[in-house]
């Protein structure tokens, strides 16, 4: 058997769901829901062509939020939602599943 084949039993466990505590799967669960909205928010805002400052000022917020946001080092608000929805020109569609989180803005369209 080729030795890249073999797993530690610790990692198949992790792979079935076994061995890992509800808290941890619920913290990994809240670390990848913080990481896409980071990148959502990253991605529309070069979709943009915006400076993490120029959303800042169309938020109402400091350019520093705005960099821990995307740094996944912030967990957000509804009503901050609501300005970072409006401030990237979009609306903001937020999927939740046990295993997938889906975060998207959606460009507003021109009427």
């Amino acid at each position: 058997m080729n030795h890249s084949r073999w797993k530690l039993k610790r990692e198949q466990e992790r792979g079935t769901g076994h061995g890992e505590s509800a808290e941890a799967r619920a913290q990994r669960a809240e670390i990848r829901l913080a990481m896409a909205f980071a990148k959502a928010v990253y991605d529309r805002r070069k979709e943009l062509g915006l400076s993490q400052s120029d959303v800042a000022e169309r938020a109402g917020l400091t350019q520093a939020k705005i960099s821990r946001i995307e740094g996944a080092d912030a967990v957000p608000t509804l009503p901050l939602l609501r300005r970072l929805a409006g401030a990237l020109d979009a609306s903001l569609s937020i999927a939740l599943d046990e295993e997938q989180e889906e975060v998207v803005f959606v460009a507003r369209t021109a009427a």
